[in-house]
């Protein structure tokens, strides 16, 4: 597969108030459509994004940051740069002296949005970060059997050092003794790597009972010395 990253960061300082700030635009590309991306973003925050199946600019600045700025034709403008980027493919590998395509390995973890109570409804996050090409594959089971279908999947987002990252949720009603996994396959992994996550809930605590017990019996043992001394008092007179 030929895909191409274009990523332009500027780094914009204002004079009175000593800060700078890092403007980024990405456009990704490849000889598919199956890897496309077209993002801008400030600090580390993404600000808008073309989603090329909706056919749509998607704004994802909160309402308070006034996000006015964006004009009706970005989403066309995004569809002219990606046809752009692809058509200049082969133009940009051959420039590069047809480099070898990075891999970079996804790291994942999973874990409960809630604490777990059973029977109440939770969600199981599997958070997958660090790799690179985007494309990456997850699938969920549920005690062994298939469930990604019930599975929500959040779009690639890029991270700071070129990788991407995304978020795959499961909605669930824990029951004990259920087991729950999340694999995830990539181009640049060996094989799949599969985390685990099994139905745990926290057993009451013990300690105040057993205390209790502690001082019972040191009380019922003081009771008994204190009634062996009184008697054998009684017989000394």
């Amino acid at each position: 597969m030929k895909l191409c990253l274009i990523l332009v960061c500027a780094a914009l300082q204002y004079t009175e108030a000593k800060n700078v700030h890092k403007d980024l635009v990405l456009t990704l590309c490849s000889d598919t459509d199956r890897d496309k991306e077209m993002i801008c973003g400030l600090d580390g925050e993404e600000m808008f994004h073309s989603d090329f199946f909706q056919e749509k600019g998607v704004m994802t600045l909160p309402q308070f940051a006034n996000p006015s700025f964006f004009l009706e034709g970005d989403y066309e403008q995004a569809v002219y740069n990606m046809g752009f980027c692809r058509q200049n493919l082969d133009v940009c590998i051959e420039g590069h002296n047809y480099p070898a395509e990075v891999k970079v390995a996804p790291q994942s973890s999973i874990y409960s949005k809630y604490d777990v109570q059973l029977g109440s409804k939770n969600t199981l996050i599997c958070y997958v970060t660090g790799f690179y090409p985007p494309h990456v594959g997850v699938q969920w089971t549920r005690n062994n059997i298939n469930v990604t279908s019930e599975a929500t999947l959040s779009r690639n987002y890029p991270t700071s050092d070129g990788t991407f990252k995304l978020v795959s949720t499961l909605s669930f009603t824990p029951e004990e003794g259920d087991i729950y996994t999340c694999t995830v396959e990539h181009t640049a992994l060996d094989r799949p790597l599969t985390r685990t996550w099994d139905v745990q809930v926290a057993l009451p605590g013990v300690g105040p009972a057993v205390f209790c017990g502690v001082g019972l019996a040191a009380g019922l043992l003081g009771v008994a010395v204190g009634t062996f001394f009184i008697v054998k008092g009684n017989n000394c007179n």
